[in-house]
């Protein structure tokens, strides 16, 4: 068995994830893909029976995400399972897919051609270097498992496959498994005409090639829109945001959530991860059926590490954001501040925005944000997806300067919560004046967003230290703001309400009519988990006199 033909290496990294801990079973994604290359196997498949069978047709898939989305898990489960380079029986026994009729018939018995485009030769400085290598290598696996065909290392891959297909009397076939296949476009040593020659060389190797017996390719750039012409056609294409197809099997939902939290709960002598934490850190993701999509490598880690932390970001610092808005932060640093403030925006998502990296306008910003994972899409409308997202957002505004107001207010977002805590209303007036006098285009506070926004930028550092909720359900009503102390249960919870157009001492009483600070309680005859004081915030704003008012009240003392 070769590098890229029928290797091990696909069987072996599956069979480790399968044996881990946190593992979800998705092989029901082969009811998708056998009918493809076993037309003959209609009744028993859910794609067929919902009216998404294909056939033949439907041979050449790419499946878009973004990264750490179970996109590479989910490519060696392929490999692994079609291809004959190792029995992988005693894996895919234990698993839901060996319940179907088929799986006999197809498991380890496919040529399977498995390709990590993300792999790189030793110290490569060319896009030469880089497909020389992937050509030489499966090239030399032809060789070695067709020695009769009269295979040369000079010749072209299609002309070898086909010269293989010739040589025999019965078709020989290739189910190709080309994994993170836009890996190279995102390589400083590529030039344009790099770019072109990739697309020719799988142009070359799958369009129109009748030794293909499947093509499944993931990325996370959307393929059809890298070539000019028709080269790549023959793909479909399956995105979060615009296909459904294919959405279960990529990211965790809900059921697998509980699924896994209650094996965590089992499993861990002292969880300190809760199921809500879960939501709020990690959810936030949409399918383009109106699903909630986790991301799985962050619910896997937390899990494991038994703690609610910043995994799917944590390979980069608040600039790997900051990448796609620094040519055009103008355009949308407004929009910023309404979605840090948990209001969603509307723009007009393109995905092909994503393929030049030289993004001006809001919507390619915007896009190319969707594409990578940095931001969801629903409805016409992008938001930031949850806490994860939200921390490295929040630390771009607090140290990116050329985002202007923004970060001007954010600055000075630890002096307000300082002055908040001290009962310093004067301080407070002080910060939300600067806010006013400074360009804020939202200030025209001709609804409460816009105020609400803003506060949200000058009350930023408080999340470092609290989870604060938005409109959270409290006591008998919906709270504009509650601080809930992250770290310290003998911090001092906050409640906050915004009026315009009213008095502080009316969005006082409101907070005492409504009995928002009923959330610091525990549950009947459970000790409360919060016991420092829990203090009442009114802030209002005259549209008439331009002045703003707070009032701050002890609604409980310490315990």
């Amino acid at each position: 068995m070769g590098k890229f033909l029928n290797s091990k290496k696909a069987a072996l990294l599956f069979k480790d994830d399968a044996d881990s801990t946190y593992f979800v079973d998705k092989t029901a994604i082969l009811d998708e893909l056998i009918p493809i290359i076993d037309p003959g196997v209609r009744p028993d498949n859910r794609a067929c029976c919902s009216g998404k069978y294909l056939g033949r047709s439907g041979k050449y898939i790419c499946i878009i995400r973004p990264r750490r989305f179970g996109k590479s898990v989910m490519a060696n489960m392929i490999a692994a399972y079609f291809g004959k380079g190792r029995d992988t029986r005693p894996v895919f026994d234990q698993l839901e897919v060996s319940t179907r009729n088929w799986y006999q018939a197809h498991i380890n018995q496919h040529n399977v051609i498995h390709i990590a485009f993300n792999s790189l030769p030793a110290d490569c400085t060319s896009y030469r270097q880089y497909i020389q290598r992937i050509q030489k290598r499966l090239i030399r696996d032809l060789i070695q498992e067709y020695p009769d065909v009269g295979i040369s290392e000079d010749d072209a891959l299609w002309d070898a496959l086909n010269d293989i297909l010739e040589s025999r009397t019965e078709d020989v076939k290739f189910i190709f498994v080309l994994d993170e296949w836009d890996f190279i476009f995102h390589r400083d040593f590529v030039t344009d005409k790099d770019r072109a020659e990739y697309i020719d060389f799988l142009s070359n190797l799958l369009k129109d090639q009748p030794y293909v017996e499947l093509a499944y390719m993931t990325g996370i750039l959307p393929i059809a829109k890298y070539s000019s012409g028709s080269e790549l056609n023959m793909f479909l294409e399956y995105t979060m945001a615009s296909e459904e197809r294919f959405s279960e099997f990529f990211g965790f939902g809900e059921s697998e959530v509980d699924t896994l939290f209650s094996r965590y709960q089992t499993l861990t002598e002292c969880p300190k991860v809760t199921r809500e934490g879960l939501r709020v850190w990690y959810n936030g993701y949409h399918t383009k059926g109106g699903g909630r999509v986790y991301n799985p490598r962050s619910i896997v880690a937390s899990l494991t590490n038994n703690n609610l932390g910043n995994y799917w970001t944590s390979a980069g610092p608040y600039d790997e954001i900051f990448y796609y808005i620094r040519h055009n932060t103008a355009a949308v640093r407004n929009d910023l501040a309404l979605m840090v403030s948990g209001i969603p925006v509307r723009t007009n998502v393109r995905e092909y925005a994503a393929v030049s990296m030289n993004l001006t306008t809001r919507d390619e910003i915007f896009s190319a944000m969707v594409v990578y994972g940095f931001l969801s899409y629903e409805n016409g409308y992008v938001n930031i997806p949850n806490k994860e997202l939200m921390d490295k957002f929040d630390d771009m505004l607090q140290k990116e300067p050329s985002l202007g107001y923004i970060h001007q207010l954010a600055e000075k977002s630890g002096q307000m919560l300082k002055a908040t805590l001290e009962n310093d209303t004067a301080s407070m007036l002080e910060i939300l004046e600067f806010a006013h006098n400074t360009e804020v285009p939202l200030l025209t506070y001709n609804h409460e967003t816009e105020l609400t926004a803003v506060v949200n930028l000058v009350y930023l550092a408080a999340r470092d230290f609290y989870r604060i909720e938005r409109e959270d359900r409290a006591g008998i009503g919906y709270v504009d703001f509650i601080f809930y102390p992250e770290f310290d249960r003998n911090a001092d919870g906050i409640i906050l309400e915004l009026k315009v157009g009213h008095t502080p001492e009316e969005a006082l009483q409101q907070i005492k009519n409504k009995k928002y600070a009923l959330k610091f309680e525990g549950k009947l005859g459970e000790e409360s988990r919060y016991t420092g004081r829990i203090l009442g915030v009114g802030i209002t704003y005259d549209k008439e006199t331009k002045v703003h008012e707070c009032k701050i009240e002890v609604l409980r003392e310490a315990l």
